[in-house]
C-alpha cells in the first residue's frame, strides 16, 4: 500500500508540478519564506504541488489565477513543512472573496440570550468544511509582513487545532511534547494578555488573541512565522512550545 501511495505521489509531482516561473514569481515576493534553505524551498514546492492537487480553490466574483493558487498553497504549507500534508486532509475547498466578507451568526451572551450578529471577516475555517479567505487581506499580509498578520496561516492553524475534533487552542501534540508544559506556557500567556486587554493596556500582539484560546493559538501562530522576534521577546515560553510543535525556528532565519 505504501508503494502505491509513493508511486501516486511521484506521478503527481511529475505530471502536475508547479511551473518554475510561477513558483519563483510567487515565492520571490513572499518575505515570509526568506531564510528557508534551498532544500526547504524544494520540499515546500512539492508540498504545495500536492496541496493544490488535493484542494479546490474557488473564487467568488474573483478570478483565480495560477499565481493566486500558488500564493495560497505556499503559505498554507509553510506551517506543515515538517509535519506532513496529511494533517490538512479531511477537507477540500478554499473559497476566496475579493475583500472582507459578511457572515451572520447566532451568539450566546453570558446570560444565555441568543443574539444574531453580523460580522465582517478576513478569513474563516470550518471544522470539516472549507477555508474562506479575503484576497485583499492576503495581499496586505504580503506587503506588511512584520505586522504579524497572516490570514492564511491563521486559518491553517485553526485547521490544525481542530484535528482532535475541538477548537480549544491545543492541537494534537507530538509524542515527546509534554502536555503540562504546553498548557502552562500558553495558559499563562493567554491570561496575561486577557488581563492587559481588559485593562485597556497596549499589547505587543493583536488583542484579538485574547478572545479565546483557539484565537490565541491562531494569532500566535501568525506571529511565530511572520514576526517571530516579537513572540520570542515577549512570550519566550510560548515561542518555545510553538517551535517544538511546528518543528521550525523562524527566528533563526
Amino acid at each position: 500500500m505504501n508503494f502505491i501511495k509513493r508511486a501516486k505521489t511521484r506521478y503527481i509531482l511529475h505530471r502536475h508540478a508547479i511551473q518554475h516561473d510561477v513558483w519563483h514569481a510567487v515565492t520571490d515576493r513572499l518575505e515570509i519564506l526568506r531564510g528557508l534553505t534551498a532544500v526547504e524551498k524544494a520540499h515546500l514546492r512539492e508540498l504545495s504541488t500536492l496541496f493544490l492537487h488535493q484542494k479546490t480553490i474557488i473564487g467568488i466574483d474573483f478570478p483565480v489565477t495560477d499565481e493566486i493558487r500558488v500564493t495560497v498553497a505556499a503559505q498554507a504549507c509553510l506551517p506543515i513543512l515538517y509535519l506532513g500534508l496529511e494533517l490538512l486532509s479531511g477537507w477540500t475547498d478554499i473559497v476566496i472573496y475579493p475583500a472582507a466578507f459578511h457572515v451572520n451568526r447566532d451568539e450566546i451572551d453570558d446570560s444565555g440570550v441568543v443574539h444574531r450578529q453580523a460580522r465582517l471577516l478576513s478569513g474563516e475555517a470550518w471544522s470539516r468544511g472549507p477555508v474562506v479567505l479575503s484576497w485583499d487581506d492576503v495581499e496586505q499580509d504580503i506587503r506588511y509582513i512584520h505586522h504579524g498578520h497572516n490570514v492564511i496561516i491563521h486559518e491553517i492553524a485553526h485547521k490544525l487545532d481542530m484535528l482532535d475534533g475541538s477548537s480549544n487552542g491545543m492541537p494534537p501534540l507530538h509524542f515527546k511534547m509534554p502536555i503540562p508544559e504546553w498548557t502552562t506556557a500558553l495558559s499563562e500567556a493567554y491570561a496575561l494578555l486577557r488581563q492587559r486587554v481588559q485593562q485597556h493596556e497596549l499589547t505587543c500582539v493583536n488583542p484579538y488573541a485574547a478572545s479565546s484560546p483557539a484565537e490565541f493559538f491562531a494569532v500566535f501562530s501568525e506571529y511565530f512565522f511572520s514576526a517571530p522576534q516579537i513572540l520570542a521577546r515577549h512570550f519566550p515560553l510560548v515561542y518555545q512550545q510553538l517551535q517544538q510543535y511546528y518543528r521550525q525556528d523562524p527566528l533563526s532565519r
